[in-house]
């Protein structure tokens, strides 16, 4: 059974206590890492400067004071000097008598991540057999020979001890580096930081996991690396990990829009272990699942209504038309008739736009030029503007991405009407849109209208609530905030110094560029690989096959001419085509994923992250909806 890590750090120290020398192990930053028993016994030294974290300058001022070093007139100078000699450490080996008369050797070593390891030996029975030397031979003779003998017993002793402490180093130093290895390795970022604040460890991978931040951060202070609006929203979770309790925090950095999930762990010398990791992806992933279970629920809820209410008013229409039509009825029952049916219609009119929102929706991405989808959508909103108004088009090159057109282009439609109804007969409206890095596509309209009013603001997005009176049925921000949701995405609204501004962002997801040649299929399934084979030699595409995620491991190794990949997600084998998807290099050919799970599937919702996924059965115009066009095509 393979020893804990308390069991083998206990040995260890038992180990290292055992031997006659004092140790030390400081860091880079001045502070104690490990020490033995001895150390604490020859410099007799309180508990305090021999826990883990105590500080070096601790150390030297408590011996300084206490007169280790004999009379020293200016201690602080003193210190700071041992302090400075310590930050540009230097291998060294030196003698020193102390006040008490002993005689001790210091040896010291630097590790190769910075900090250094120290040996203390007392040598005051070696010091007195050199003296007994140059004594005169022919009185101490036989002295001399009884010293020379422990003399010898001495060095043996010492040559043994010095073995182990080699061997100690060295297994620490192999240990340490695996250590640092591993980590390094992970997607996500590991650290320490101390009870003051700053990182005492750091696996180098922070600015992975949050852009534009530095890797190299030891001994630096945790608020200053991270930034002071992530450290105050990270501020009360790792309180809590100082307190003695581990704490979880998800925030978002705003300069990224990338989404993080940090866990603190408290350890027992005070500081605290931070694990950082990037879930963008799938908290984007998270947020469409939940829409979906809400339109579900919506539509179990809102069907049985809607069908009682619609047969309710189409018995208000019949009757209303019937009474119409009596010649007898008074002159002034006529507009109470009209009023009556136009009440009924604009109910069903309700009744629909509920439909729209509770039936089951599912997203439809294709390759989308977005510089031509915002000029389509420029054509179609700008004759619905009043003669004053203007609307103006700011975007920056993108290049084709998928996206579900129609339903973006309505969402988009829907934030401008709203823009126009705010301001009136006169002002201005703006979209612009760009590339958030790499994860959003961000499309902001902004409007010079009076903006939102502060009551309107948390609830505007709300079905049915409505700020228009009797024009406006409260569903039209909600259908745009359930689309985005559905997509993955975020919707906000807020106010500017000038009108209003409502920012959509959606998961950015490039399209396949277009491209023909030799296409890899990986598929199990006798039947369904020929008929993938046609849509792809009907695209263009020569086809190479196989039917397992290794056979198609081999193929790319040895056929550099591939051009695209399209592989179902479950094969043959343990492995799966998300496998495939981890094993391509960088520059690899584009992949296409295709399933029949469901996309709540824990399968499907990881699948999504590496490549855009085609639910079975697909048709082969579907799967060139997700290959971007040519510039031929776009002529």
């Amino acid at each position: 059974m393979p020893l804990t890590d308390d069991q083998t750090k206990s040995m260890t120290m038992a180990g290292l206590n055992l031997i006659g020398q004092a140790l030390t192990i400081y860091d880079r930053d001045l502070r104690l890492v490990i020490c033995n028993a001895p150390f604490q016994t020859m410099f007799n030294l309180p508990e305090a400067l021999v826990t883990p974290g105590a500080s070096f300058f601790d150390t030297i001022t408590h011996l300084a004071t206490s007169g280790e070093y004999g009379d020293v007139a200016d201690i602080p100078a003193f210190v700071a000097e041992r302090i400075q000699t310590a930050k540009a450490f230097q291998p060294h080996y030196m003698e020193r008598t102390r006040a008490n008369g002993r005689t001790i050797s210091v040896e010291g070593a630097p590790l190769p991540d910075g900090g250094w390891v120290t040996v203390y030996t007392d040598i005051s029975a070696t010091k007195a057999q050199e003296a007994l030397l140059r004594a005169r031979s022919d009185a101490l003779s036989d002295q001399l020979l009884a010293h020379t003998e422990a003399l010898s017993q001495t060095n043996r002793e010492r040559a043994a001890m010095i073995t182990t402490l080699e061997e100690t180093k060295r297994r620490l130093t192999a240990s340490e580096a695996r250590a640092r290895l591993t980590t390094e390795m992970m997607p996500a970022h590991i650290a320490h930081v101390d009870p003051t604040g700053h990182y005492t460890y750091s696996n180098q991978r922070l600015s992975t996991i949050i852009p534009h931040r530095p890797s190299d951060i030891l001994g630096q202070p945790i608020r200053e690396v991270l930034g002071h609006d992530i450290h105050d929203k990270i501020l009360h979770a790792l309180a809590t990990a100082y307190g003695g309790a581990p704490a979880v925090q998800e925030f978002t950095d705003a300069a990224s829009a990338r989404r993080i999930r940090t866990a603190f762990t408290p350890d027992r010398a005070g500081g605290v272990y931070i694990l950082s990791m990037d879930v963008t992806e799938e908290t984007q992933t998270r947020a469409a699942l939940q829409q979906t279970r809400r339109r579900a629920l919506a539509t179990q809820i809102t069907s049985g209504l809607a069908h009682d209410f619609s047969n309710l008013l189409t018995v208000i229409l019949g009757l209303q038309s019937r009474l119409a039509r009596l010649v007898q009825l008074p002159a002034e029952a006529a507009p109470l008739i009209e009023g009556t049916l136009n009440a009924a219609h604009r109910g069903g009119a309700l009744l629909s736009s509920i439909a729209q929102i509770s039936d089951p929706r599912s997203l439809r991405p294709t390759a989308t030029d977005v510089q031509t989808l915002m000029q389509d959508l420029v054509t179609l909103a700008e004759p619905t503007l009043p003669t004053g108004m203007t609307l103006t088009l700011n975007t920056s090159a993108l290049g084709p991405v998928l996206l579900d057109r129609g339903m973006l282009q309505d969402g988009l439609l829907n934030l401008i009407l709203n823009a126009r109804d705010a301001m009136g007969t006169a002002g201005e409206i703006t979209l612009t849109v760009r590339r958030v890095h790499d994860t959003w596509i961000e499309f902001q309209v902004r409007d010079t209208g009076p903006g939102f009013a502060q009551e309107a603001l948390p609830r505007a997005l709300d079905p049915f609530f409505t700020t228009k009176g009797a024009k406006g049925s409260g569903l039209g921000l909600s259908m745009v905030y359930d689309m985005t949701k559905l997509a993955g995405g975020d919707l906000h609204l807020s106010n500017t110094g000038t009108g209003a501004l409502v920012t959509l962002r959606l998961p950015y997801r490039a399209a396949v560029p277009p491209t023909t040649g030799l296409a890899l299929l990986v598929e199990d399934r006798d039947d369904l690989r020929a008929l993938l084979r046609d849509m792809l030699m009907g695209l263009g595409h020569s086809v190479i096959e196989a039917v397992s995620v290794d056979e198609a491991t081999a193929l790319l190794a040895d056929v550099p001419e591939i051009a695209l990949i399209l592989s179902d997600i479950q094969l043959e084998g343990e492995a799966t085509g998300t496998d495939l998807a981890k094993r391509l290099a960088p520059g690899r050919p584009p992949l296409l994923l295709m399933t029949s799970l469901p996309p709540d599937a824990p399968l499907f919702i990881e699948a999504q992250k590496h490549a855009p996924v085609l639910r079975k059965p697909f048709t082969v115009d579907d799967l060139a909806a997700l290959i971007a066009p040519s510039k031929a095509d776009t002529l």
